[in-house]
């Protein structure tokens, strides 16, 4: 069963959270956003990581028809890296180790900037 969560960050007025589902084993993650039509601007994925790590925190836009913002957060639940991922654009790695990589709306870009904190909350 999937299991949900809302992302908040703590260090903007943005009053939405995200809404994402986590996806924390290998072939939740491997899938990802792939075949999609659309996203929600108010919902995404968030990819889970047991440790801080630059290579398994990478994605790749195979199958992608649409492109994402991607946020980066390590285990001190910090933004260490954000960028549009493109979808003609193979793969992504971050600037610096991350445990968890939300995938959302490219309109929620802005919401989050390096050296934010996050929040992860249990819920849907």
């Amino acid at each position: 069963m999937m299991r949900f969560v809302k992302v908040f960050n703590r260090s903007t007025l943005s009053s939405h959270p995200i809404h994402a589902a986590v996806c924390d084993s290998f072939w939740l993650k491997f899938r990802g956003l792939m075949f999609r039509k659309n996203l929600d601007e108010y919902s995404g994925i968030l990819l889970a990581e047991r440790t801080d790590s630059r290579i398994a925190s990478s994605i790749h836009m195979f199958g992608m028809g649409f492109d994402i913002a991607v946020i980066w957060i390590n285990s001190q639940y910090k933004v260490v890296d954000a960028k549009i991922a493109r979808r003609w654009r193979p793969m992504y790695f971050p600037k610096k180790p991350a445990q968890f990589v939300l995938e959302t709306h490219v309109n929620r870009m802005m919401d989050f900037y390096i050296g934010d904190s996050v929040e992860i909350k249990n819920g849907k």
